[in-house]
């Protein structure tokens, strides 16, 4: 049966070479270069089965080759996993990557989002691409910068070594050190590994026509090899500001590429998440979006908790003009009511003795049909020292992410 280049999942879900006539398999290539990419980051992506993988808590998408894997979150113990429940959650990854702040998909229309054969990594590359143009358009930063080389008068500084060294014949020709102001500098060469990173691993059509005509308009500057140092060398300026956008997802198109050096055919690009920190960090821009919801919400709070271990709960709450604090910690799980597990409880009893709470809620995806309340820890701290298994609903009525949880959350607190 014939493979559809886009192959679709949930967290926890499992491929393997076998063609259960679906169309989604893996090929042995795809699979090696798949072992070979876990093992160099920790085994932390997926875990190996007989002839195949399964999928961990991280969602994204990965590309080898002519393929395209979307690893999608999902916060149902019952599902059914057609086409249109994918779509369903790939709409709300997008959302929730959006609202974080790590992709700007508000010039990503409904009906692009809507087109079946787009995957997530063609909006990456979309929205690459728009940034670019718009650049090129804006004119493309220049900058000085040094340099040097037999010219035939005088301009900047005379190097007399290699005046003597490379002109004792030519003597009518000047060695010189000198500044130029030009386009060649590391932000427009960034730009530029990213675009040919993408000009080899795109197989859309429509993309890689564009990616041509932009590389057309590009100005006649050298192309280098990038790594993380050249992104910790960069300096936000006015002038460097409208390229923010940009670099940001140039480094993650750089980053993650990962070139097939002995086939070249099997190249690959991960954009992964993990799915926890992404819950925990939605949650906590959705609960201080609200200026005048009573709280004042603390985000990536920590410790000293034993030697050089620190504690860090996800979410503090103090209740303006009181001195009642709250804990909250997210947990991207699927549990059953009433039944988390021993180590998330004593978690909350440690963050509750830290931070003196009364009351701290775990905070898992879920129906807010099931009834919830405060249990007691019978030790430790003096008075209210009590716990609560939560749950929220992530899709509204509509099958889009809810943005408007925050106040629902809040009112767990005190009930």
């Amino acid at each position: 049966m014939s493979r559809s280049p886009v192959i679709r999942v949930f967290e926890y879900e499992s491929l393997t070479t076998f063609d259960q006539g679906d169309g989604r398999f893996l090929y042995a290539s795809e699979l090696d270069r798949l072992y070979e990419y876990n093992d160099r980051n920790g085994n932390k992506y997926f875990t190996g089965i007989r002839n195949g993988i399964k999928f961990n808590s991280y969602v994204g998408v990965i590309q080898i080759g002519g393929l395209t894997i979307e690893i999608l979150p999902k916060a149902d113990k019952e599902y059914q996993p057609d086409e249109a429940e994918y779509l369903r959650w790939q709409r709300a990854l997008l959302d929730m990557l959006n609202y974080c702040h790590y992709i700007k998909v508000n010039s990503v229309s409904e009906a692009a989002l809507e087109v079946r054969h787009n995957s997530i990594l063609d909006l990456y590359f979309q929205l690459f691409l728009d940034e670019v143009k718009f650049l090129l358009r804006k004119g493309l930063i220049k900058q000085y910068r040094k340099n040097s080389g037999n010219l035939n008068v005088v301009k900047g500084r005379i190097l007399f070594s290699e005046q003597i060294r490379k002109n004792l014949v030519h003597q009518e020709r000047v060695y010189t050190e000198h500044q130029t102001y030009d386009t060649e500098n590391l932000y427009n060469q960034i730009l530029l590994r990213a675009l040919t990173i993408l000009g080899r691993i795109s197989y859309n059509p429509q993309i890689k026509d564009q990616i041509h005509r932009v590389k057309l308009d590009f100005p006649d500057i050298q192309e280098i090899q990038i790594n993380h140092s050249h992104f910790s060398r960069l300096k936000e300026t006015r002038k460097t500001k409208p390229y923010q956008d940009a670099i940001k997802i140039s480094k993650m198109i750089i980053l993650n590429y990962s070139p097939d050096i002995r086939s070249g055919r099997e190249d690959m690009l991960a954009l992964l998440f993990d799915m926890n920190k992404l819950w925990e960090e939605y949650i906590y821009r959705v609960l201080q979006s609200d200026p005048e919801s009573g709280y004042e919400v603390s985000f990536q709070n920590s410790e000293d908790f034993w030697e050089s271990k620190t504690i860090r709960p996800d979410l503090v709450l103090n209740k303006k003009g009181s001195t009642e604090k709250f804990v909250i910690d997210t947990k991207w799980k699927i549990v059953e009511a009433h039944n988390p597990s021993d180590d998330d409880l004593k978690q909350m009893f440690a963050y509750n003795l830290y931070w003196n709470a009364g009351k701290s809620i775990l905070l898992y995806p879920g129906s807010e049909s099931i009834e919830e309340k405060y249990g007691n820890f019978h030790k430790g701290k003096v008075g209210d020292n009590m716990c609560k298994v939560g749950f929220i609903n992530v899709l509204g009525s509509n099958g889009k992410l809810d943005r408007g949880i925050g106040e629902r959350i809040l009112g767990k607190l005190e009930l």
